[in-house]
């Protein structure tokens, strides 16, 4: 079995893998970054979500996470690194493929970062309280990695969970969402109400299953609606199910524009693009780290003085099959599970923090907090940002031979702010 062993170890390259990537290696720590799927992203390029969620406060849209996030943006022309605020809170990309080639080339810029697509890590050596090895799976078979400090970016814990660190998981998960795009869409005032309309009548006709909104959104051009809409529920770590699912998501979200095409003045000449490659998945796994954050750090907007990161995304939590029938979150219903809007919050370097194990790092949705709290540090910015303080800790272990657990988020944070990154400071930050 051919070896490696870099410094840092990240594996999953989504939205937290991709910024804790370049924070690494950019602090000279060589890095290698294992995704399964051929490109990096996560749920921008996997589903196919064109939001960056999280980057700014969505009541005067104040720009509350910098750092990598705003390089992305900046690099999609969507902000400058001067802004302090974005014309939406959520700051829409027009091109998700222009965001993998962004992502392709900042990764291949830095000489101390090696990526691995098409590859997954499969299982974990332990030796005491640290991870000895990483097992990863190639097309060309088996790799064993041999870092100082892994990085669990998976979005499912899988590093976590194989190196059996303690993990929540709930008894029932948020619903995933396939994506999907429509061409030669003709745009009109009542467009979103028929096609509130078609769909609620195709699902009572038992033409595909739960559903939300619809969100229609013409980002990427005039005629071309982006559709959010289509929910199943799975496990998203059981691959049988997972597979079940995504059959199910792609045949919903097919189904779902037959009826539009049929029945929506505006879709009558319309035609499917594309479902996203990939389902969005919003919960599986999370660790129960040294800190949970709690839904009512968040409400209490809870200072830490460990902070390294901040959110600002509502508690998003979308109702699942098995609580559609309750009041207020019925099909078509987007979340209705609290939706408490925060101004912004900190989020403590001990919830990055597994327990029982000294030398891992988990960011993104999988980090330690409670349900509903996780349903808003889940989204893509707040992730990226979460991402870039495991990486600049990762880098900062590795400078000063020391683990993530002998750190202190304070040492962390300093780091960051050199970084032009880190947690918001208020009114007056740059």
């Amino acid at each position: 079995m051919l070896k490696l062993s870099p410094e840092v170890l990240v594996c999953g390259a989504g939205c937290a893998g991709l910024g804790a990537a370049l924070a690494a290696a950019r602090q000279g720590a060589s890095t290698l970054l294992v995704e399964r799927a051929p490109f990096a992203g996560g749920i921008i390029t996997c589903a196919g979500l064109p939001y960056f969620d999280g980057i700014a406060r969505k009541q005067d849209n104040r720009i509350v996470v910098r750092g990598i996030a705003l390089e992305l943006l900046t690099e999609l022309g969507v902000a400058k690194m001067s802004d302090t605020h974005v014309a939406r809170h959520n700051a829409p990309i027009h091109s998700v493929e222009r965001f993998k080639l962004v992502a392709d080339r900042l990764l291949t810029a830095e000489p101390k970062l090696q990526t691995l697509f098409h590859a997954f890590a499969v299982d974990v050596g332990r030796r005491g309280d640290r991870i000895s090895h990483v097992v990863v799976a190639t097309k060309a078979g088996l790799l064993r990695i041999e870092p100082k400090v892994v990085i669990d970016s998976t979005g499912d814990a899988d590093v976590a969970a194989r190196a059996e660190v303690p993990l929540d998981a709930s008894k029932e998960y948020m619903p995933m969402s396939m994506h999907f795009r429509i061409g030669n869409v003709r745009q009109h005032p009542e467009l979103r109400r028929l096609a509130r309309e078609a769909t609620t009548a195709g699902h009572q006709e038992g033409l595909y299953q739960s559903y939300y909104g619809p969100g229609l959104s013409f980002f990427f051009a005039d005629d071309e609606a982006y559709v959010h809409a289509v929910r199943v529920t799975a496990d998203a770590t059981d691959p049988l199910d997972l597979t079940r699912a995504e059959m199910q998501g792609r045949h919903d979200a097919y189904a779902m524009w037959e009826v539009w095409k049929k029945r929506v003045p505006g879709f009558e000449n319309s035609y499917f693009i594309s479902s996203g490659p990939y389902l969005g998945i919003r919960e599986s796994r999370r660790i129960v780290g040294e800190y949970v954050l709690t839904e009512h750090d968040i409400k209490d907007q809870k200072s830490f003085d460990d902070a390294v990161a901040t959110g600002c995304w509502y508690l998003d939590l979308h109702p699942s099959y098995a609580t559609a029938g309750t009041a207020n979150v019925a099909p078509g219903a987007l979340g209705g599970l609290d939706g408490f809007q925060p101004d912004h919050y900190d989020i403590p370097y001990r919830s990055l923090l597994a327990r029982k194990v000294s030398n891992l790092l988990v960011a993104g949705r999988c980090h330690s907090a409670t349900r509903m709290a996780a349903s808003s540090t889940r989204v893509t910015v707040t992730a990226m940002a979460m991402g870039q303080a495991a990486g600049a800790a990762a880098a900062f272990c590795c400078a000063k031979g020391k683990t993530p657990q002998e750190i202190h988020g304070r040492d962390v944070r300093d780091i960051l702010d050199r970084q032009h990154a880190g947690p918001f400071r208020g009114e007056n930050a740059s």
